[in-house]
């Protein structure tokens, strides 16, 4: 005799959860226009490129809020959010920033295979256990290749100083260092995600303007000099913390917050 099996009911609660993995979700869309805009002919694909790429930071600067709102671990555990945000991160942080410097010609073709270099770093970050400390810090640089990308294609430097810092920023990886981490709590982080929204914002405006390269719009670059504030103050004060830890740590071991 067949009975009646009763299925578990989809409640308000599992619909918001998922809500917020569709939410993580949507950055492989956002990646998916990236590409197609890379691979397009189109004059301003480069523009539209950072564009989305701003969106893609969006997205994941405010998942994270929501899954802890909606508390998704509890509600889905069968379901690993965080690798999902790793699979979407390490595309729009990584992958697709340096298709953008091989699309944009920012190295020659002969000097290309030095891309293989971030590509792999980025590769052994994402898979560091202890990618992301239990104090809230980021250790290694956390393969902000975007960012990298657009200073490279706004400033238009040398060759021997676009790989000079695709080399230097690679090798940032495998150094312990703390990075700031500012959609975490703390009050040093608060600072930097109200430095990092005006900062983002002045981004936003000069790709806006760029038109079919930064330099047809009149003072870009010194726009693009003047947003430097911020990719200054964040790796300073990173690196300071970081000493700071390293000085500490033969005492006695203790952690340092930046709470």
């Amino acid at each position: 005799m067949l009975t009646n099996v009763e299925r578990p009911r989809l409640s308000a609660t599992h619909v918001y959860a998922w809500g917020v993995h569709l939410y993580t979700g949507m950055g492989l869309v956002v990646a998916g226009a990236i590409t197609y805009v890379l691979v397009s002919s189109d004059p301003l694909r480069f523009r539209d490129a950072f564009l989305l790429m701003a969106i893609g930071i969006v997205i994941d600067a405010t998942d994270g809020w929501f899954a802890r709102r909606v508390r998704v671990k509890e509600v889905l555990p069968g379901f690993d959010g965080r690798r999902l945000d790793d699979l979407v991160d390490f595309l729009n942080y990584t992958c697709l920033p340096l298709l953008l410097i091989y699309q944009a010609d920012l190295l020659p073709e002969q000097q290309s295979g030095w891309l293989l270099v971030p590509l792999l770093a980025s590769a052994y970050g994402f898979c560091q256990v202890s990618a992301k400390t239990e104090d809230g810090f980021f250790l290694g640089f956390p393969s902000y290749w975007n960012l990298v990308a657009f200073y490279l294609y706004a400033m238009q430097p040398p060759v021997w100083a676009t790989v000079a810092l695709l080399l230097t920023f690679s090798a940032l990886t495998f150094v312990p260092a703390r990075y700031l981490y500012p959609t975490q709590p703390g009050s040093l982080n608060r600072l930097s995600t109200v430095l990092g929204t005006v900062w983002g914002a002045l981004l936003v405006a000069i790709v806006w303007n760029w038109g079919d390269h930064p330099g047809s719009s009149p003072g870009a670059r010194q726009l693009v000099s003047l947003s430097m504030f911020y990719p200054v103050y964040y790796m300073a004060v990173s690196w300071a913390m970081s000493v700071r830890y390293w000085m500490r740590r033969p005492r006695g071991g203790q952690a340092i917050s930046n709470r």
